[in-house]
């Protein structure tokens, strides 16, 4: 079997798993029974492939081939959890990559001098907590496990109740004798954008990642009273939509405002309404934005805008500062794909981010997107991008781990 029909194989073999059948995307949220199914296919993978399954104090899969308590190894990876409705790239394009990235190497006959490491993270979008990169904050300190455990999805289910129900541990919390195990970190990512689509083809199936923009999310809530939607005079009514949706534009016209050669962008993507009924005037809501931007101080002025108008209301659930990939990383990475390989940064966050500001050297790579879509069933990379995805990654990590054939 070719590294091709490796890499097709599996890909197809997760092409079902959270899949709805209405929108074509993808629900696979962090201790459900769609992510049991994803890290029990993990570990199938891994013990076929004769890797060490090991997991850390917040649950991250990590396989290893060759021992990494004696030497640090190079890691890579990415996540198998999606956003709602998401598509089938974001995340386990880089998992599947990495293991055919192994099975190559072991093909080939190469003997790494040095650690080899496949991690699956979990908890990355954070679509049911709401917090990004959960599994990799909690082991690196980043996010402490009593705030970890206290968060709450849309059911009002804990982490701490999720993670019982899945039959893991809450005994969560910062790791640093796994951080300590990695001595390079290389996530593939298909591009969450279209600059690679926009390049010359015959260069730029792959990129190699600079850094990624500073980005927070913020909880804002809203009060009103609640009232029938049918008998209540327009001039009696408390309804707190009207201070969500003048948020929602606010902060869209805070973002406008510095938008320009550098690039700067909020949303709110998601509502909370209370009572929640169509004939009814909420009572409280609460609304969720996420804001990004190339310029950190650009940022923090869309928060201060919305805090100047919406006074005690705003509540910072996250913040990423700018994040620098390893520079001799970054560099060496190119070296060995060669000086016409394109660099990007990029607007999305990773857990290669969160292990970079962790101090872990850290690069990416990035796939062609040629929709340029992410987060939606439109997200995209052709079958020989992800190939030649696969060959940019086995290329890196040969380098890296150094060894003979």
């Amino acid at each position: 079997m070719t590294e091709s029909d490796y890499f097709d194989t599996r890909w197809a073999e997760l092409l079902p798993v959270g899949r709805d059948g209405g929108s074509g995307g993808y629900r696979r949220f962090a201790w459900t029974r769609e992510d049991h199914t994803l890290r029990e296919w993990f570990a199938g993978e891994c013990a076929a492939l004769g890797l060490d399954l090991t997991l850390d104090r917040m649950g991250n899969q990590w396989a290893w081939w060759g021992n990494s308590d004696e030497t640090p190894g190079v890691v890579i990876g990415s996540h198998l959890d999606s956003v709602p409705d998401g598509g089938a790239y974001d995340g386990p394009l880089g998992v599947v990559s990495a293991l055919a990235t192994v099975k190559a190497l072991q093909d080939s006959g190469f003997h790494p001098s040095t650690p080899i490491g496949v991690v699956n993270f979990g908890d990355e979008e954070g679509a049911r907590f709401g917090v990004a990169c959960a599994g990799s904050r909690v082991i690196s300190g980043a996010m402490t496990a009593e705030r970890a455990l206290g968060l709450t999805d849309a059911d009002g289910v804990t982490m701490a109740q999720a993670l019982e129900k899945a039959g893991r541990s809450t005994d969560i919390g910062a790791d640093p004798q796994t951080l300590r195990r990695i001595g390079a970190f290389v996530e593939l990512h298909v591009e969450q954008g279209k600059a690679l689509a926009l390049m010359d083809p015959a260069t730029s199936a792959v990129a190699v990642g600079t850094d990624i923009w500073p980005h927070g999310r913020w909880r804002a809530d809203f009060a009103g009273r609640a009232d029938h939607a049918g008998t209540t005079a327009l001039a009696d009514r408390s309804d707190a939509m009207l201070d969500a949706a003048r948020f929602a534009l606010a902060a869209r016209e805070a973002a406008a405002r510095r938008d320009g050669e550098q690039r700067c962008v909020a949303t709110v993507g998601k509502l909370d309404v209370v009572p929640g009924g169509v004939n009814a005037i909420p009572s409280h809501v609460t609304a969720w934005l996420d804001a990004r931007s190339s310029d950190e101080s650009l940022v923090l002025g869309v928060i201060e805008d919305l805090e100047g108008l919406f006074p005690d209301a705003l509540r910072e659930e996250s913040w990423t500062p700018t994040t620098r990939f390893d520079e001799a990383l970054t560099l060496r990475v190119r070296d060995v794909l060669g000086p016409d390989t394109p660099m990007l940064g990029t607007g999305a966050g990773h857990d290669a981010g969160i292990l970079a500001n962790a101090g872990v050297p850290t690069t990416m790579l990035f796939v062609r997107n040629p929709t340029g879509s992410s987060h939606t069933p439109e997200e995209f990379a052709e079958a020989d991008d992800c190939h030649a995805g696969v060959e940019a990654l086995t290329a890196v990590v040969r380098d890296l781990a150094g060894g003979s054939r």
